[in-house]
């Protein structure tokens, strides 16, 4: 049996057909929640893969819905088992760690952390950054999530008050 027949049934998203991942958790009733939505399926597949695995991680089980748009109606696609799916194997043979994170998207985060710290040391006051903080503030970006770095640049601006 196939998840897609072994899921409740999944209401079709309102509107106009993108895509969209509805999640639905046991624990919570009969409820579906909208969990991402893209006119494109890369950011939404990611999206699921890391909303998955949080949640497993907590001890939650989960299931997904993928919704998208085939010849110009909504359809319900099949998505694969976070949990399940192999990791993918580096040149060298050996596993992966983890799903490599689409390119584009990578370096958009990586600048966007970029540009907050530019930010809150901005607003600390600290204007002329010489390359060794260039390259500091390059590495805290590629080192750190967007919400520990929100909460830095946030320190940032309070102390330059």
């Amino acid at each position: 049996m196939s998840a897609l027949q072994e899921r409740p049934p999944c209401p079709r998203p309102p509107g106009a057909p993108r895509w969209v991942a509805l999640f639905h958790r046991p624990a919570r009733a009969d409820s579906w929640t909208v969990g991402a939505e893209s006119p494109y399926r890369a950011p939404v597949l990611y999206a699921v893969g890391n909303m998955t695995r949080t949640l497993r991680a907590r001890g939650d089980e989960v299931t997904v819905a993928l919704w998208g748009p085939k010849d110009g109606a909504w359809h319900l696609f099949d998505t694969p088992d976070a949990a399940e799916t192999p990791v993918p194997a580096t040149p060298s043979g050996q596993p992966a760690s983890a799903p490599a994170e689409p390119a584009g998207l990578t370096e958009r985060m990586t600048g966007r952390r970029h540009q907050v710290l530019l930010a809150g040391l901005s607003k600390a006051g600290l204007h002329a950054l010489g390359p060794e903080d260039d390259e500091a503030v390059r590495a805290l970006a590629d080192r750190l999530d967007e919400p520990t770095v929100r909460r830095v640049a946030h320190w940032l601006s309070v102390a330059g008050r």
